[in-house]
């Protein structure tokens, strides 16, 4: 395909190519079935389920309901699911806990605590709770509470270690936009895991990242060449140029480091640094990196990541007026044959195509469907209205979209703050789509009979 660049070079930064022989590792555990969704954003960390034989419209009144819950905590931690275990972080009674649940039905199996106090400040009107998923690999889960304290556990609850983001790594995340001093609204990525490395994002003078050893928890490396506060998006892996890295939002940008010891290999830093929170996920397409950002009016930028001897470059690619057609808040974006799917900021739900940033379509109001956050699997899309708990099944092209059938929860939860929405991300797993506000859980059959 050709790209055409539209913009000058941001910058480079030269870094020996050390890893060049390392082969890409995008699924989160190498044992997880197709069926498994077993962290933020699913395997690839790219909002995409490869499960089949799911319908492909759904009755009046929406698929059936399986199961109900109304006992997970305050948050906005999606599930994790693999095998027959759910895994989702709440807040009950106090106190922050990891919880494991049953695929069948829902019944609690294990709880064990984050912390023994739920993540808060003075005038937080949107909630409080966990905001990060856990993520499952090789017999462990790993999770992080809004105080930036990291559990590891065994798939049975056995606690193995704990590592603080700030009394043990010096961390800190951005305020901007609200919340106190180096804390903010909380941490709300989720761990990665690739390997025997668990990536985090701390934050602080020591680096922005680290790798810390699965098994231990010990550190491996800090990113000491990317350093600042940390946002809220979560960091994904992936290898550009035969060289593995971990790539990760910044408040000024977007970079690149080393999977092997976190040295830095590319930055792409704005002419403006973003004005307010930074959340949604990157993604990445063979050497190009998709952003975007809604809140503060940012918008979005296509990068191509290239390789020059023992240099890296990121060139942006949209024009001004492209960078504008995608603003995504917090609902996340899909990638899927060219084109990027998702909800922008006063625009609705858009369909833009990758290579120029132009948008192809959108929807907004009576026609389309409210503010919310996606997921696709076998050739739909699935949307969760942040605001009123409806689910629309959207059969979606770069020509139209085509609402297959939507449905609204029985409830909305009637713990949610006064600003607060259902802004947990929508999962499917093992022919089921689960749905989240606040303590409730639904799992619905979306499995062809």
């Amino acid at each position: 395909m050709k790209w055409e660049k539209t913009a000058a070079s941001i910058l480079r930064w030269p870094r020996l190519a050390v890893s060049a022989a390392l082969t890409v590792s995008l699924a989160i555990n190498s044992t997880a079935s197709a069926e498994d969704w077993p962290s933020w954003q699913g395997p690839n960390r790219d909002n995409k389920s490869a499960e089949t034989g799911l319908l492909d419209s759904w009755p009046e009144g929406g698929p059936p309901l399986a199961w109900q819950v109304n006992s997970v905590g305050l948050g906005y931690s999606s599930p994790s699911v693999v095998g027959d275990s759910i895994y989702i972080l709440g807040s009950r009674d106090g106190k922050s806990e990891l919880l494991c649940l049953s695929v069948s039905d829902g019944a609690e199996r294990w709880a064990v605590e984050l912390n023994d106090k739920p993540f808060d400040f003075k005038g937080n009107a949107w909630g409080i709770g966990p905001r990060a998923a856990a993520t499952v690999a090789d017999g462990r889960v790993f999770a992080l509470a809004g105080d930036g304290k990291l559990v590891a556990c065994s798939v049975k609850g056995d606690v193995l270690w704990r590592v603080d983001m700030q009394a043990n790594l010096g961390g800190a995340v951005n305020p901007i936009g609200g919340g106190p001093k180096n804390i903010g609204w909380g941490y709300c990525w989720s761990p990665l895991v690739d390997g025997n490395k668990l990536i985090c994002v701390p934050g602080g003078d020591d680096g922005l990242l680290a790798a810390l050893d699965c098994s231990t928890g010990n550190v491996l490396w800090r990113s000491s060449e990317l350093k600042g506060m940390a946002t809220y998006s979560s960091p994904i892996v992936a290898t550009i140029g035969g060289v593995k890295q971990y790539i990760v939002m910044t408040q000024s940008g977007v970079a690149g480091v080393d999977a092997s010891d976190g040295g830095l290999l590319w930055e792409h830093v704005r002419s403006r640094a973003y004005s307010d929170v930074v959340i949604p996920t990157p993604v990445q397409h063979e050497q190009f990196v998709y952003v975007s950002v809604g809140y503060g009016g940012a918008g979005c930028d296509l990068l191509e990541i290239s390789q020059s001897g023992d240099a890296f470059e990121a060139k942006s690619l949209y024009s001004s007026r492209n960078s504008k057609n995608m603003k995504n808040n917090l609902g996340g974006f899909v990638l899927e044959d060219g084109h990027i799917y998702g909800c922008s900021d006063r625009r609705g739900w858009v369909c833009q195509n990758l290579e120029s940033g132009k948008l192809n379509w959108y929807k907004r109001g009576a026609s389309g469907f409210g503010d919310g956050s996606l997921i696709q699997a076998d050739g739909h899309l699935y949307l969760f209205d942040e605001r009123d708990s409806e689910v629309a099944l959207v059969k979606a092209t770069p020509e139209d979209w085509n609402v297959k059938g939507r449905f609204k929860l029985p409830a909305a939860s009637p713990q949610r703050a006064p600003s607060g929405r259902a802004w947990t991300h929508p999962v499917i797993a093992g022919g089921k789509l689960y749905l989240r506000d606040q303590e409730l859980l639904y799992s619905y059959d979306i499995s062809k009979p």
